[in-house]
């Protein structure tokens, strides 16, 4: 690898540009030296803008609603052969019993794209969707995995994909941060890592009614602008002289830009945030106010606006998909909750021009298995539930550039392993950095004497899926 180590003052990035490091022309790294929100790439020809990453946690099963498999159809119920290694153990698996999907799949569309009658909404869209099949990851448990899909490791702490994209590529608009994480996870799910901090994710809540603030701390509590401007402008001088002392300091001068950011957020995303705005046939498309598709109508449709206003990377996460038992009673249950919302903002992204140059990520961190996992090892197979499955997993992607109507990958006769169109998690990053205009190998930093990248050293371009 060849790029320049990204470091935070001018003079290290005059003296990498000096010492050959010479991907970037001077200009662009003296810009990105003085401006922590520029560009720092300059990118192939870009087919998407910006991404919208809906996260559903814990490991929506695929089988259940993507991909469904006859041969366990036929056997549900009864004994299965298991794949996995003779050592490997699985707890309340015991006896693999195949489980058939809880309701019917069914093509949809003119793609005919398999999708459960639990997301009828999601169907409609069916002809916008380019369904993966052939998803895998390395990592069986949540925290391992979770982290392998958001920053490309499953162990070190790395930057989250919504903040490399936002240090490749900068921001569409100066007075919002260009990564936004909506109901996050654990903060390394949106950290920065080893970047320069301006580019975390900044966590928001979905508001909930009028008088809640989405973002901690987003009021001005100063008796005026003009005194809060005072107030920034001393800290800046007095930051700006330890700055000085300490020869260049990454962390604070994150702390700076930060500071100023959160200045100018205060008059800019309080009208961003405020859903009440909106039209009442918005609201009733994304399901706000309804029973189960309130809260994550409204995270939807907060992504949206965040969107619209060139928010780089939205993240929203919806948990509850962990499903070791009674998947039977709370699958619909999460289907309900989601369903709604999702296809909601297809349709809306899609109606403002926006989905042509949005990319739209869906997926779990893993899948589930076509056995059924029975922990108490005493319940009824209506009551068993499934266990974690890196092996294989559907993911779905719409909008930003890729295949629409596309169902790419398959897996075996009993849906555990990938026997065609296998993307990995480093695939599936280096695909959405193609898609965004940026080369996964060129998009780097050093740190600790290294060149780190969010795909490492591995990551294929998956270019059937490219429209």
């Amino acid at each position: 690898m060849n790029t320049p180590p990204f470091l935070p003052t001018r003079r290290h990035w005059l003296r990498s540009a000096a010492c050959g490091f010479g991907a970037l022309a001077l200009q662009d790294i003296l810009r990105a030296a003085a401006d922590p929100h520029a560009a720092r790439i300059a990118g192939l020809t870009p087919k998407a803008k910006r991404v919208i990453f809906l996260f559903m946690h814990g490991g929506p099963s695929q089988m259940d609603l993507f991909d469904p498999k006859p041969f366990i159809t036929a056997r549900h119920g009864q004994g299965i052969d298991s794949p996995l290694r003779p050592e490997v153990t699985q707890v309340g698996t015991e006896k693999y019993l195949a489980l058939a999907a809880m309701a019917p799949v069914k093509p949809r569309g003119q793609s005919g794209m398999m999708i459960s009658d639990l997301m009828p909404h999601l169907a409609t869209v069916a002809d916008d969707l380019c369904l993966l099949r052939g998803m895998n990851a390395d990592n069986p448990q949540h925290a391992g995995a979770t982290l392998q899909f958001h920053t490309g490791t499953f162990a070190d702490v790395r930057p989250s994909m919504g903040a490399w994209i936002s240090y490749g590529l900068g921001t569409e608009n100066r007075d919002l941060p260009g990564f936004i994480s909506v109901q996050p996870g654990g903060v390394r799910e949106y950290g920065s890592a080893f970047l320069p901090a301006v580019h975390q994710g900044t966590a928001v809540t979905v508001p909930l009614d009028a008088k809640t603030s989405p973002i901690a701390n987003l009021r001005n509590v100063s008796a005026s602008e003009g005194v809060q401007r005072e107030r920034i402008d001393l800290m800046h001088r007095l930051n700006r002289r330890l700055v000085g002392d300490l020869h260049g300091d990454a962390s604070m001068e994150g702390m700076i830009q930060n500071m100023e950011l959160a200045f100018r957020m205060q008059t800019a995303t309080p009208q961003i945030v405020d859903l009440a705005q909106e039209s009442d046939a918005t609201k009733e498309l994304y399901g706000v106010g309804g029973k189960d598709t309130d809260k994550n109508g409204r995270a939807c449709l907060l992504a949206r606006k965040l969107s619209e206003a060139g928010v780089r990377f939205v993240q929203v996460t919806m948990g509850g998909w962990d499903h070791h038992g009674d998947i039977r009673g709370n699958l619909p249950k999460l289907c309900a909750q989601t369903d709604q919302p999702v296809a909601a903002l297809l349709k809306d992204l899609k109606s403002r021009g926006l989905l042509e140059d949005t990319l739209v990520l869906w997926s779990g961190e893993f899948g589930r298995t076509p056995w059924s996992q029975d922990l108490s090892g005493k319940s009824p197979i209506e009551k068993h539930g499934r266990e974690h499955q890196p092996e294989s997993f559907c993911s779905w992607m719409a909008g930003g550039g890729v295949k629409a109507g596309l169902t790419y990958g398959e897996t075996d006769e009993m849906g555990y392993r990938a026997v065609a169109g296998k993307i990995h998690i480093h695939d599936l990053h280096a695909t959405m950095l193609h898609l965004l205009g940026i080369d996964h190998t060129k998009l780097t930093h050093r740190h600790l004497g290294r060149d780190f990248r969010l795909t490492d050293v591995y990551g294929e371009v998956v270019k059937e899926i490219i429209a």
